[in-house]
């Protein structure tokens, strides 16, 4: 039983390990490529990665890097300011990743709240220049 305990934290150490050292690739390839038109969370000339993350699958990241002309017809958008970055499958996968780790978490089910709420606001925007002073 020690044994399996052992192989567990061996295997968690080592994802961490990988984990972190993907991040710092990522964030190389990010600040040689990327960082002057992206922001990891703000708007800049491109889109930032966090809002890239919710609506992007790794796949979709990697061709827009890959073919942006194309990818962007795909995706209906009218015109394409992105340039092709020729870079290895590392950097590719790497970028997507940290691309990825800024994808906000999932929000909890609210429905629950939602129902618990009854309060209800009669006239919520009063026409107030309906009604004259006296």
């Amino acid at each position: 039983m020690a044994w399996m305990y052992r192989i567990r934290v061996l295997l968690f150490l080592f994802v961490g390990w990988m984990a972190c050292g993907h991040a710092d690739e990522g964030k190389k390839v990010f600040e040689t490529y990327c960082w002057g038109c992206h922001h990891q969370t703000a708007v800049a000339f491109g889109p930032s990665f966090s809002q890239i993350a919710s609506h992007r699958t790794g796949d979709e990241i990697a061709a827009m890097i890959t073919d942006p002309e194309r990818v962007s017809k795909v995706f209906g958008y009218k015109r394409n300011a992105m340039p092709a970055l020729h870079l290895s499958p590392k950097e590719i996968e790497a970028i997507t990743s940290y691309i990825l780790s800024f994808k906000a978490a999932e929000p909890k089910d609210t429905n629950s709240s939602r129902e618990k709420n009854t309060t209800v606001v009669p006239d919520p925007y009063p026409n107030i220049a309906s009604k004259k002073e006296s």
